[in-house]
């Protein structure tokens, strides 16, 4: 992870908060790694593009570009949009007004106004790498994802495509690196952040050993910037794409865009203190679809964390382990003679006490592990999620349906029955537990410990389901079961309360 410093719009921030770049940027770049550490997330690097270390790569890279003959010294001219810090067409622009009221030109996507612009810069060659292009992404139809942002790269490359400009004046933008050898120009701040992929892997000397085999997430709105620009540098600069781009798309607000002027932006702090760190980063996970937009709403938030992490989930670990049902605390054994292993579910009838609807579950929960993983490699998170809720659905029905609590403790083969129950269900919860520690890892820990799961039984390989269904030996049957953690996950309150709650928690200083 990490921050991109440079560009016009920082200098222009900085100097109407009265302090300098570098300045704005230590403070930014700290709260960055303050929400990032709030909201659980782990990262190998932090890298800002103010280091020297990253300095030293973009002037190298400038020079691969610079030898393999794809610069040259040309005027340019036209709209530049400084939030977005990139020159505009006129299909990309709509009339509208400045702060005074005035008319003026913005960016149709953004609403962002834009200035006409014309300087004597350093350009790309862009408009050569266009068979390049489309034959790296013919031969690697997977490179970019979802679909529909694979095929809209295809149709840019299908239209114009003029060569960029990779430099601003220095007299107009000095809040960046300079031109190799050339003390007049700054290098355009988007081929700056770019290299930054490159900087943190070690380039130029010891990339080898990450590139090209390298995946970036980034929102769409940046598409064009790391689906054609980015590409084509690298491959003027001998280097091969990398091996994916995945896309993301953004989140409404009750079917609005986010801004500042509508008072409707999200401040994510905000929420995991309403929602939890946990409970926010599930509803982010299970309900964002990459190809499409997202909307978001309170009362959206409180509905799906209370039903699937609370109520769902956590009601199925609190009464599969309660004290009335389950007095010895421990892992219960499992006992073939009530739920035979059969070939085929229909064959259950009479065998045991396990009806075709436990056999369903079973054979659910055992492919689940390699359906999630497949999801989680395929960047499709929310369907991962979907199933695991969906079986977790299937395990309080199961639950329900065989009412371990009306089962006679005294008779023993009535102990056996219920045993077996509880057996089932602990291993589905274990599953889960195990499955869903990168989405909400709290929530997870809490869960495998009061299964008596220990931090060496938790990874993904090797994870197997009802050993003894399959006539294996279970290594939990019989454990004693963790302490009691309390409720796994709390019901969010009523919305009045949190809304409260979440005025208080503004702080006026946090916008920037």
């Amino acid at each position: 992870s990490g921050t991109d410093e440079h560009g016009l719009k920082i200098q222009q921030a900085a100097a109407a908060a009265g302090t300098s770049p570098a300045e704005l940027c230590e403070r930014v770049s700290g709260l960055f790694r303050q929400a990032l550490s709030q909201a659980g997330v782990a990262y190998t690097d932090f890298t800002r593009t103010s280091e020297p270390r990253h300095q030293r790569a973009v002037r190298h890279f400038w020079g691969a570009l610079r030898d393999g003959g794809v610069l040259y010294k040309g005027s340019y001219e036209g709209w530049y949009c400084t939030p977005e810090e990139s020159f505009l067409p006129e299909s990309q622009l709509a009339e509208g007004t400045d702060a005074q009221g005035r008319p003026c030109k913005v960016s149709l996507e953004t609403g962002h106004e834009v200035h006409w612009t014309k300087e004597e810069n350093y350009m790309f060659r862009l408009s050569a790498f266009r068979d390049p292009l489309q034959n790296w992404l013919r031969d690697n139809p997977r490179a970019i994802f979802p679909e529909p942002f694979y095929q809209c790269v295809l149709r840019w490359l299908d239209e114009d495509l003029p060569d960029l400009s990779v430099s601003r004046e220095r007299n107009r933008l000095q809040w960046g690196i300079p031109v190799p050898s050339d003390p007049t120009q700054t290098i355009y701040v988007w081929v700056d952040a770019l290299v930054n992929y490159l900087s943190v892997v070690g380039y130029p000397e010891s990339h080898g050993a990450w590139w090209p085999a390298v995946h970036h997430v980034v929102g769409k709105d940046i598409l064009k910037f790391h689906a054609l620009y980015w590409p084509a540098l690298l491959l003027a600069a001998g280097l091969e794409p990398p091996e994916r781009i995945l896309v993301h798309s953004h989140w409404t607000v009750r079917g609005q865009k986010m801004s500042k002027s509508l008072g409707n932006v999200v401040d994510p702090g905000v929420c995991m203190g309403q929602y939890g760190v946990d409970g926010f980063r599930y509803f982010l996970l299970r309900q964002g679809v990459p190809e499409r937009d997202c909307d978001y709403y309170d009362e959206k938030v409180v509905k799906l964390v209370n039903s699937e992490l609370a109520d769902a989930l956590g009601g199925l670990l609190n009464r599969s382990t309660a004290p009335s049902i389950n007095p010895s605390n421990t892992y219960p054994c499992f006992s073939e003679p009530c739920f035979p292993k059969v070939l085929d579910s229909r064959e259950a009838r009479g065998t045991g006490r396990a009806c075709a609807e436990d056999y369903r579950l079973v054979a659910a929960v055992a492919s689940l592990p390699v359906q999630v993983d497949t999801y989680f490699e395929g960047f499709q998170i929310y369907k991962a999620l979907e199933c695991i809720a969906q079986c977790v659905r299937q395990t309080n029905g199961f639950f329900q349906r065989h009412r371990p609590w009306k089962l006679d403790r005294r008779d023993a083969v009535e102990q056996l029955w219920l045993d077996t129950i509880l057996h089932v269900t602990l291993e589905c919860l274990r599953v889960y537990g195990t499955l869903l520690q990168p989405v909400v890892p709290h929530v997870a820990d809490k869960l495998l410990s009061r299964l008596a799961v220990g931090p060496g039984e938790r990874h993904l390989s090797g994870l197997t389901f009802l050993a003894r269904y399959d006539g294996k030996p279970c290594p939990f049957e019989g454990r004693q079961l963790g302490p009691d953690t309390g409720i796994l996950f709390h019901r969010l309150g009523k919305l009045e309360t949190m809304k409260k709650r979440k005025q208080e928690a503004q702080v006026p200083d946090k916008q920037l």
